[in-house]
């Protein structure tokens, strides 16, 4: 018995982690509509789980992330695109907490070019 409650315990304890991220990974955080959001990309981490920009939009700093790296290539941005110093527009969904100034992107623009991230996404 004592053997079985001590294997339960260790299965709860691995997949705890698991849902937390994928928690965090999700769209749950997000309030389910979209924003619109142009700035200059201040800063630049670009890898798994996902790429994250701080972006200056009209003297606020916001936290925009990006997709995985696979997914910024099938949208067609190649190394370097995403750099500071450029121009960029956003569109997706904030947090729930407007507060947090964090957006999840679905499409972005340089310049007059979209780059679609999620596609089938409003």
């Amino acid at each position: 018995m004592r053997r079985l409650l001590f294997i339960a315990f260790l299965a709860l304890g691995l997949t705890a982690p698991a849902a937390g991220a994928l928690a965090h990974h999700g769209w749950s955080w997000t309030t389910g509509g979209n924003i619109d959001l142009t700035g200059i990309i201040k800063a630049v981490r670009l890898g798994n789980p996902h790429g994250i920009l701080k972006v200056d939009v009209e003297g606020e700093e916001w936290r925009v992330e990006v997709g995985q790296p696979w997914r910024n290539r099938r949208a067609g941005l190649k190394d370097g695109d995403l750099a500071v110093g450029v121009e960029i527009r956003v569109i997706g969904e904030p947090a729930a907490d407007l507060s947090e100034r964090r957006v999840k992107v679905e499409r972005l623009f340089l310049g007059k070019r979209e780059y679609i991230l999620y596609p089938g996404r409003n």
